[in-house]
């Protein structure tokens, strides 16, 4: 074990004091809350002890007693100017992070358009929802694979109204619905319309098309997994490509988004392709019993119908959205919001756990995940904000599955890394390497003080930054009965993920702002001018211990430390 030492005070006292040292063993310790060298004789008997010193000896001992006194009185003076200092510029740092985050929030909410996009978009999902029964999640989804320009499956027993939320989809936009119920025996003409036979007569294959899905802009398709192979190919390019082979030419198709329901899984797998053009894929549950009330309280009414009065939120004209807009939006998503790093390295994360970590493998294909990218820049730039975040990531539990079971696998995973705290051990590592460096800079061969305290600057705003972050996190974590900036969550999903979110939030936030109070004193200490080792031991003794205990002995002895010797029998004295 090793404590610290002033060395050469200690060399100048046991050199007048032979005789001290002769009757007794000397001890050296270190007190945080007193003066941090202290003196201690340790003897027997220590009265006999003193009786062998001569008054010129005791006089000494005394004036180095009261010499000592004073040099720690100034010493912990300095040490709690520093200390005043260091907490006045950590609680700056921290009103300014609080500051900081609540103005990037309220630049969000008050982005123009955006704010005015939002509001008219909650209006809708209200609308969409009336009459509806635990459905707010399905709504949200239905709502947002439109504006994203994508296509959503609905997977649930019959009568969950799966073909209700198409219809009510319908009435939102301004254009032409189509609707119909594939069987295995469907043919091409149900979907696409009739051949033209004036254009037969004329040896041209073109179809009458209007009133058809090729014409239509939003779509129900009832079993769609029932579709054949007769009319898979011509579907699939539709859902894709948004085109459609009429004759000899190929035209394009004003689709904005296909709602298709299934009451099973597709078994076969030239049905694979077609499942993957779904973007959006939600199980849909009967009412649950606690919702069975409000269910038979009343029939669900659409409030998109033609008895809406036009007033308040109810209005069709109020939360009508033209195709315009929809291409308006989905093009300053894609062009505005920004996708940071973190994001990426999350979606090729979660694409790693579900293909190599899960039994059986989940297969996510390159253009499922860089459609699920896309749909979370939209849902970021409707709900007023410029970047994508982690909760946004959320929504990957509705669009990364194969299976309904998977969804649950996805989103605990998805918990779990946006819950994980904070990892502070590197940047902890980095501050020790830094603390080490400030300790050599008192001694004689010290580092250099400019660098140093730029690097730990450096470190300072690192920290600021993932303080910053966490501070975010927790105001945007969603929140039911208090959505804040985020749209797209339904009310149990927002509750849930709040609940687990929050402690492990709480918990990083704590660690980051213990490190960041030590990088700030030791900026602070850096920065006064006058460092010395024993101000570094005051302010930081955790740390001053384990560069005691571990570091080694060429490091540690120029900072005025020695090993304690070996302890040997103290005389004995008093008559035999």
């Amino acid at each position: 074990m090793r404590v610290p030492l002033p060395l050469d005070g200690w060399k100048a006292q046991s050199s007048s004091s032979n005789s001290l040292q002769s009757s007794c063993t000397p001890l050296i310790t270190w007190s945080t809350a007193h003066a941090p060298w202290k003196l201690q004789q340790s003897c027997r008997q220590g009265t006999q002890c003193h009786r062998h010193l001569s008054r010129r000896q005791v006089g000494r001992i005394s004036a180095v007693t009261s010499g000592d006194a004073k040099k720690d009185q100034r010493q912990d003076l300095q040490v709690q100017k520093l200390r005043d200092a260091a907490q006045s510029r950590f609680e700056s740092i921290l009103s300014s992070i609080e500051s900081g985050t609540s103005q990037s929030a309220n630049a969000s909410d008050q982005n123009g358009s955006n704010t005015a996009l939002a509001k008219r978009l909650e209006n809708a999902i209200n609308a969409l929802q009336e009459g509806l029964v635990e459905r707010d999640t399905e709504v949200r989804l239905l709502l947002l694979a439109a504006l994203a320009g994508e296509h959503i499956l609905f997977i649930g027993p019959p009568g969950t109204a799966k073909s209700e939320l198409g219809r009510r989809l319908a009435r939102l936009y301004d254009g032409q619905f189509f609707e119909r119920l594939l069987t295995r025996f469907s043919v091409p003409e149900e979907l696409f319309g009739p051949l033209s036979m004036r254009a037969l007569e004329e040896d041209k294959y073109i179809r009458q098309i209007d009133g058809y899905l090729p014409s239509a802009k939003v779509a129900f398709i009832d079993e769609v997994f029932k579709a054949n192979s007769a009319i898979l190919n011509t579907l699939l390019t539709i859902l894709n490509e948004r085109l459609f082979d009429n004759g000899s030419k190929r035209i394009e198709v004003p689709l904005i988004c296909l709602v298709g329901a299934s009451n099973e899984l597709p078994e076969s797998e030239e049905l694979d392709a077609l499942y993957d053009r779904f973007l959006i894929r939600r199980r849909v549950n009967q009412v649950s019993l606690a919702g069975l009330p409000a269910l038979l309280s009343g029939p669900g009414t659409s409030p998109l119908n033609s008895t809406s009065n036009g007033a308040g939120p109810g209005s069709a004209d109020s939360i009508a959205l033209s195709e315009e807009e929809i291409q308006t939006t989905r093009s300053e998503a894609t062009q505005k919001v920004a996708v940071p790093e973190e994001i990426v390295n999350l979606l090729s994360d979660v694409r790693s756990f579900l293909q190599e970590k899960c039994e059986p493998p989940v297969y996510v294909s390159d253009r499922r995940l860089v459609k699920a990218l896309a749909l979370l820049q939209v849902a970021a730039y409707t709900s007023g904000r410029l970047a994508v975040n982690k909760f946004d990531c959320l929504l990957l539990q509705h669009i990364l599955w194969q299976r309904p079971d998977e969804a649950q696998r996805i989103n605990d995973f998805l918990l779990e890394r946006l819950a994980a705290d904070s990892s502070t051990q590197q940047t902890d590592y980095l501050f020790n390497g830094m603390f080490m460096r400030a300790c050599q800079a008192t001694s004689s061969r010290g580092a250099s003080v400019p660098e140093l305290l730029k690097d730990v600057s450096e470190l300072r705003k690192a920290l600021e930054g993932e303080l910053a972050a966490i501070a975010a996190a927790s105001g945007a974590q969603p929140a039911a009965g208090a959505r804040g900036n985020e749209l797209w969550l339904g009310a149990e999903e927002a509750e849930a993920a709040a609940t687990a979110l929050r402690p492990k939030l709480q918990a990083a936030r704590n660690t980051t702002e213990a490190l960041l109070f030590e990088v700030v004193a030791l900026e602070v200490a850096l920065s006064d001018g006058e460092l010395e080792a024993i101000t570094l031991a005051e302010q930081f003794p955790e740390r001053w211990t384990r560069l005691v205990r571990s570091a080694p002995l060429a490091d540690v002895q120029p900072l005025g430390t020695r090993p304690i010797p070996n302890p040997t029998p103290p005389p004995k004295f008093g008559l035999p």
